[in-house]
């Protein structure tokens, strides 16, 4: 089973320096049926203009993972985390107990990214950062896991029973994964156009799944794409 969250679905907010969509319930936005799904809590698209971001603010007992997509992030915490993040890389930081970060437009252009929000499997865990480059050579035609709770293949480590992998593929090219018996899969296609299953997506679009044992990703256009395997 398969049901398709359209990009146009999502909620929105243009606050001018920051243009946000937001996959589930964020902020002021609120739907009650999109209030996550399994323990994938958030999923923001976010444009940022240069020299503008933002500031200081808290977290706490959540797994926050930061994906740009183009431009460079400027990136400070409490834990001692600092310096830039650009297109390629990945970063995951544990709120736990309580974490400060900032995060700024680090870059002469627009900064565009996926902020994600995933519930971790327990409480008041130790405030952690990590940051780590995954090339495009690792991603090119196949799912390539860049989150994981036992750091699998070097990938981030996430304190959760989930796998994020991504993918980038060319026109023609296709990317297939196999979904264990009993677990279920988000794919967020991030940016290009191209078919799940036969189903047609553009850049943007989510797709919630159950009851697949298998996902046959293929790019009509340039497609750079993320995978939850979840619990």
């Amino acid at each position: 089973m398969m049901n398709v969250r359209p990009s146009e679905a999502r909620g929105h907010a243009n606050h001018g320096w920051l243009d946000s969509h937001h996959t589930f319930s964020f902020a002021s936005y609120f739907d009650p049926d999109h209030m996550g799904f399994r323990a994938l809590r958030v999923i923001n698209e976010d444009r940022v203009t240069s020299g503008e971001g933002f500031d200081t603010h808290p977290h706490r007992d959540m797994e926050i993972i930061t994906y740009p997509l183009s431009g460079a992030i400027a990136h400070r915490d409490s834990t001692g985390g600092n310096g830039l993040l650009r297109a390629g890389e990945v970063q995951r930081m544990t709120a736990g107990t309580g974490v400060m970060h900032s995060e700024m437009n680090g870059s002469n252009e627009d900064v565009h990214f996926l902020q994600i929000w995933i519930i971790p499997d327990k409480k008041g865990l130790k405030p952690e950062y990590e940051q780590k480059l995954f090339p495009e050579q690792e991603r090119q035609g196949r799912w390539r896991v860049v989150a994981s709770p036992d750091a699998r293949d070097g990938s981030l480590t996430v304190h959760q029973d989930v796998l994020l992998s991504s993918t980038l593929l060319s026109p023609g090219e296709k990317a297939e994964y196999t979904l264990p018996k009993g677990r279920h899969a988000w794919v967020q296609l991030a940016r290009g156009a191209g078919t799940l299953n036969g189903v047609a997506l553009k850049a943007g679009d989510g797709v919630a799944v159950s009851d697949e044992s298998s996902l046959v990703l293929v790019a009509t256009e340039p497609v750079e794409a993320l995978l939850f395997d979840l619990a």
